[in-house]
Order: structure tokens, then C-alpha cells, then sequence
């Protein structure tokens, strides 16, 4: 799967912003987060919206190495239609695709967060040979810049407890220094 081994810079055109905006002003009112003590719509829709511009850089980036790529999705379920679905499909494997902001970053660490917890737990947490992609929304720059890591496995991440206390037990995270020091990544 794996089709570059270095970090890649992507510059989202405005009509990817315009799309993840609007998807996540529309989603923002079909979700349900309290299990996981979220209920400012605001964050909500921040969330939603960092995500697709995530899935749009890890779109860009294989489709530049002339990969098929099926996603990202942009329709809005509601109820028991909403699925765990992977973000994308790189030619014909499922990928899934977690986005960070940089200014939560240098807040909390380079980090990445699957769903686990009693209520909700993210289903890639059982898939060991799962794809993810992991994605920095450089939001403290102009341009709308993300950084896109190479794939990897489930298997290859190394899950530990969210430094941010309310998370815990609600959460896995991934953290980029850990990785790094373990050899997953440069």
C-alpha cells in the first residue's frame, strides 16, 4: 500500500475548503457525542470539518501517484445510517484517515485519537491489518497546508492514554514523538 515513505506537504484548493465546510455545517446536527462529553456544536462542526479536509489531502496526495481513489464522502446519514466506514478507498483498499489541527498540537502534543469507550468504539481498533493515514491541518499557516504521513497498519501504531485527562478511558491516542522514537516514522 504504502506509495511514498516521507511526510507530503498538500495546499487544499478553496473549493476542498468550501466542500469540507459546507458537510460539516450540515452534519454538525445529526450527531450524538455525549458519551464522549462533547456537546459544544461548534467543536462539533470543527471536527467534522478538519476531518474531510484531512480525507481531501490524503486524496491528493494519492492520486498525485496515480492511485484510484473512491472518497471522500460528503454525504450526511442520519441515525443508524451513519457507519464506521473507512474515509477512503486507494484503489480498493480501505484507508482511514485521522486529522490534527497544529495549534491543538502545540497544545496537546502531536497526536491522533480512535473512539474507545463503553458506548462507541472505533471498529479499526480491532483490524490490525487496517490502513490509516495520519494528517496535520497546519491551521496556524495560510493556505490551508496539511502534511500527510505514509500509511500504516493498525498494528504498526502504538496506542497510549490521552494526555488530556477528560479523554481518557473515552479514547486511544497515537502520538507522533512515540512513533517517531519506536522507528514507525522519521
Amino acid at each position: 500500500m504504502p506509495t511514498f515513505r516521507t511526510p507530503q506537504t498538500v495546499h487544499l484548493p478553496p473549493e476542498s475548503v468550501e466542500r469540507a465546510a459546507a458537510f460539516a455545517d450540515a452534519v454538525t446536527s445529526t450527531v450524538n457525542y455525549r458519551d464522549s462529553n462533547q456537546t459544544v456544536k461548534q467543536k462539533i462542526r470543527d471536527d467534522h470539518f478538519v476531518s474531510k479536509l484531512g480525507e481531501e489531502a490524503v486524496r491528493f496526495v494519492f492520486e498525485a501517484r496515480n492511485c484510484q481513489v473512491e472518497g471522500p464522502d460528503y454525504q450526511v446519514y442520519t441515525g443508524k445510517g451513519k457507519s464506521w466506514e473507512a474515509d477512503l478507498k486507494v484503489n480498493g483498499l480501505e484507508v482511514a484517515v485521522k486529522t490534527q489541527r497544529r495549534s491543538a498540537a502545540n497544545r496537546y502534543g502531536l497526536s491522533w485519537t480512535f473512539q474507545d469507550s463503553p458506548q462507541r468504539r472505533d471498529p479499526i481498533l480491532d483490524m490490525p491489518d487496517a490502513w490509516v493515514c495520519l494528517v496535520v491541518y497546519e491551521d496556524l499557516k495560510e493556505g490551508n497546508e496539511c502534511v500527510v504521513y505514509p500509511p500504516r497498519k493498525i498494528k504498526q501504531l502504538i496506542f497510549e492514554a490521552p494526555r488530556l485527562s477528560k479523554l481518557v478511558g473515552k479514547k486511544q491516542a497515537v502520538y507522533l514523538e512515540t512513533l517517531q522514537k519506536h522507528g514507525v516514522f522519521k
